[in-house]
């Protein structure tokens, strides 16, 4: 698991904002109808609540990041990733309730906070950077209420139900004059990333109200996640397009794995000369040769003599056998090859690997790993020992190769642009004056402006 570091971050010393207690809350039941436990399923290695609140802490804007639950493993995560955990009411807990009830309850409880930031964690591509300016719209240029938007070009119709004697009319376009996609500027919908409201409209029943903000997202971070199907294209989604931290990711270049209970199930079969048999999974020694082929050493490490098992089996890997320290044995090959531990990769299973897997970069176990080493690991496979867990757990280094590329391109991207002169910069946010209850207002786009028509 690739937790963000610390707690709920304090300001940066020197910061002009003002003292309200800004507080980002991110809702996260237990209950999902869609798709189970979804808030804590792995997207690309990291629990989908893991992507806003690494992108919460690492803003630095917020006084306090909250998790809102009623799931034990839910507060568990979050605590993990340096959250707070506000433990939600069955009354604000069923398949009725609302954001909006227990936003409020959340006030109700914590009367220390002035604006609320409801993140929600369905929408993995979220920036520190696009908080940071949100910050700024609520808490330096004194708008009310900002929510997330994104640039649609599409045309709408209306619904024609079955029975109606009635045709289907277009909504925002003229069809003998098709506008191409260039030529028009598209529609402003609510994404739903995030509703960021001061405490006077949320008490009155609103998060969106008063003097009240839209800020534009690029396409490529509008991403959400509702049903099964959404996954694996969020799953892409976020490896190109996803926040990865303050820290750069280190790409694994060795694979440490205990041989008794990863390469093989534990069980030791004895015939009846009194020779010792094994059983592997040919999955494993396929993922073992992916390994090898995309530049990733694989080490093997067990605490007995296994030499003739490991001479049958012809995998080509360096191994020791009668470890009777195996974190030294790690150290001696990390020294050797000359790698910092955030590139040494360690799947193991039994309480003689807990060290290894805590200085690891990346630490995984089987499904049916002892307590203690769960407890140590960053990845717990879905697959038991001997029976596929090396090749998921190179998968799961194969996904953070991919963090790893996209990681730098978007670095190298960020180069590029702050390289740009001002003037062809273009600012992405954009203001909309309403009223209190102002919804539907017409509006016009001028320079970058949205006001409201009186």
């Amino acid at each position: 698991m690739e937790a963000g570091a610390g707690g709920s971050r304090a300001l940066p010393a020197g910061d002009a904002r003002p003292r309200g207690h800004l507080a980002a809350l991110v809702l996260a039941r237990g209950g999902s109808k869609g798709i189970p436990l979804k808030n804590i399923k792995l997207l690309a290695g990291v629990p989908l609540i893991g992507w806003v609140l690494r992108a919460a802490l690492d803003a630095g804007v917020f006084h306090s990041v909250w998790v809102s639950t009623d799931h034990d493993e839910i507060e568990k995560v979050a605590k993990q990733f340096g959250a707070q955990v506000h433990r939600r009411s069955p009354e604000v807990s069923q398949d009725s309730s609302t954001s909006l009830e227990t936003i409020r309850e959340f006030l109700n409880r914590h009367h220390e906070v002035d604006i609320v930031g409801n993140i929600q964690a369905t929408s993995p591509c979220l920036h520190p950077s696009d908080l940071i300016k949100v910050a700024d719209l609520i808490q330096k240029e004194g708008f009310d209420s900002v929510f997330s938007v994104v640039r649609r070009h599409q045309f709408r119709w209306s619904e024609v139900k079955k029975g109606e004697n009635k045709m289907t009319e277009p909504q925002n376009l003229n069809p003998a004059k098709r506008y191409r996609r260039q030529d028009w500027p598209g529609e402003l919908y609510e994404n739903g990333s995030f509703y960021f409201a001061k405490r006077h409209l949320i008490e009155k029943g609103y998060l969106q109200g008063g003097k009240m903000a839209y800020y534009e997202m690029r396409a490529e971070h509008s991403v959400d996640i509702d049903i099964d199907i959404d996954w694996p294209i969020a799953e892409q989604r976020v490896l190109s397009f996803g926040y990865f931290g303050k820290e750069p990711l280190k790409e694994v270049k060795l694979l440490v794995c205990s041989i008794d209970g990863c390469l093989t199930n534990g069980r030791i079969y004895v015939t009846e000369d009194q020779k010792e048999m094994i059983s592997y999974d040919y999955r494993d020694i396929v993922g073992i040769d992916l390994l090898k082929k995309r530049g990733i050493q694989v080490r093997l490490i067990s605490e007995r003599d296994c030499s003739k098992t490991l001479s049958a089996m012809q995998l080509g890997c360096v191994a020791k056998v009668n470890a009777t320290n195996k974190l030294q044995v790690l150290e001696d090959w990390r020294k050797d090859i000359g790698l910092s531990w955030k590139e040494v990769a360690y799947l193991g299973n039994e309480e003689s690997d807990v060290e290894c897997l805590k200085n690891a970069g990346m630490s995984g176990v089987p499904a049916d790993a002892c307590a203690v080493a769960q407890k140590a690991a960053g990845y717990i496979c879905k697959s038991n020992g001997g029976c596929g867990a090396i090749r998921e757990f190179a998968e799961h280094i194969f996904l953070l190769l991919e963090k790893v590329n996209s990681a730098r391109k978007q670095m190298g991207e960020v180069a590029a642009t702050s390289s740009l002169k001002s003037e062809e910069k273009k600012d992405h946010v954009y203001s909309c004056f309403c009223l209190l209850t102002g919804y539907g207002v017409p509006s016009q786009y001028v320079g970058g402006l949205c006001t409201a028509h009186p």
